[in-house]
């Protein structure tokens, strides 16, 4: 048997009768508020052959490795979930707390003491229509996958925010928008204390008082996730003057169900790119899930489509990977933890640079790249 690992963050509210030990989490915001973070640990044993098999599966045309299967797989298996225990008083600010103690401290701690050992942490935010267990199995999953994939270790980093898990095309989309926009904020508040950490790191890496682990820290938004991440990003501006704190390598947007001009000047997460060293838009012309939300649900054209709207108006930094050619319409929504998709996510991570010869992509424009 495999034993995993996985660490994760959410504003749901916890199921069963102990909140440090639940048996899972639902599909409505924690009892102490949409922006109330729970911090824990999450361990499951997997039989080995199996997972071996979905790791290794070749298919045709998208290559080594079946992420989606091993996600619904993993979904189903049993898990133990141990939640870091807090004491705090909600109402009072965080610096004026001096004794007390807080999950995301310990998550820190605990992600800080995998970089010392030479892994890079991967933050992963879910998108609509993803219950507990699904979200859990796809983050396992993406962890195994790059794994698997690439050479640098990661550390998968799960933030689950309360997605109905419900097919309802209408109803249920409009409550996740709404839930995704409030839990935004949330991941906003995770972040600024995340930033408070490097801080609090860096000044005594200064003195002599820690060693630098040298490791790296990405965030990876699928679908909705990147609404989430798009009012994350207003949150971490109110409480930053001046330029955003500057705490990841690389940010992947894959399959973002957010309007097309979104990364341009002036708009929603148009200041990404202080918060990053690099941005990557995975985008499939056909993605049918995109299509409904363009159609059915009234939205623009979306940014997971076809990329940027206007790419000479969105920063440098901004690199489109278009994985039409390669898997068209054979991955509905979810190809970022599918074979060649999943290992250019993980060669970049590694640092392989965009025209490395071992990479298997075609440069389209200056902005733009397409997987082969």
């Amino acid at each position: 048997m495999a034993t995993l690992t996985l660490y994760y963050g959410t504003n749901r509210a916890h199921t069963g009768s102990d909140r440090w030990n639940p048996t899972g989490y639902g599909a409505r915001f924690s009892s102490d508020g949409a922006e109330n973070l729970r911090f824990g640990r999450i361990g499951m044993s997997a039989d080995s052959k199996k997972l071996t098999s979905y790791l290794t599966k070749r298919q045709k045309v998208l290559g080594e490795g079946d992420g989606e299967g091993l996600g619904d797989w993993l979904a189903q298996q049993p898990m133990s979930i141990a939640a870091y225990r807090e004491s705090i008083d909600p109402t009072v600010a965080d610096a004026h707390q001096p004794n007390a103690v807080f999950g995301s401290a310990a998550l820190f701690a605990a992600l800080k003491g995998h970089m010392d050992k030479g892994a890079d942490v991967l933050i992963y935010i879910h998108g609509f229509n993803v219950a507990w267990n699904e979200a859990v199995g796809a983050a396992l999953a993406l962890q195994e996958q790059l794994n698997h994939h690439g050479d640098q270790p990661v550390v998968v980093v799960l933030f689950s925010w309360p997605s109905d898990g419900k097919s309802m095309p209408f109803t249920s989309y409009r409550s996740d928008r709404t839930d995704a926009k409030a839990s935004g904020y949330a991941v906003g508040r995770a972040l600024l204390k995340f930033r408070d950490f490097l801080m609090l790191l860096r000044s005594q890496v200064a003195n002599g008082e820690a060693k630098p682990c040298n490791q790296e820290i990405h965030l990876l938004c699928h679908s909705m996730g990147n609404y989430v991440l798009q009012n994350a990003l207003a949150r971490i501006a109110e409480f930053s003057p001046g330029t955003l704190p500057r705490m990841l390598t690389n940010v992947f947007l894959c399959a973002a169900d957010v309007d097309d001009d979104v990364l341009e000047p002036g708009e929603p997460l148009g200041r990404l790119d202080e918060l990053t060293q690099a941005i990557n838009v995975y985008t499939n012309r056909g993605d049918n899930a995109l299509r409904i939300s363009d159609f059915t649900k009234g939205n623009p054209d979306r940014l997971g489509s076809a990329g940027p709207a206007r790419p000479q108006q969105v920063h440098t930094k901004v690199l489109q990977v278009d994985c039409t050619p390669l898997i068209g319409g054979l991955v509905k929504h979810s190809y970022y933890l599918t074979g060649k998709v999943n290992r250019d996510i993980a060669q970049t991570i590694a640092g392989l640079e965009a025209e490395m010869i071992k990479r298997a992509r075609k440069r389209v424009h200056d902005r733009c790249v397409s997987l082969t």
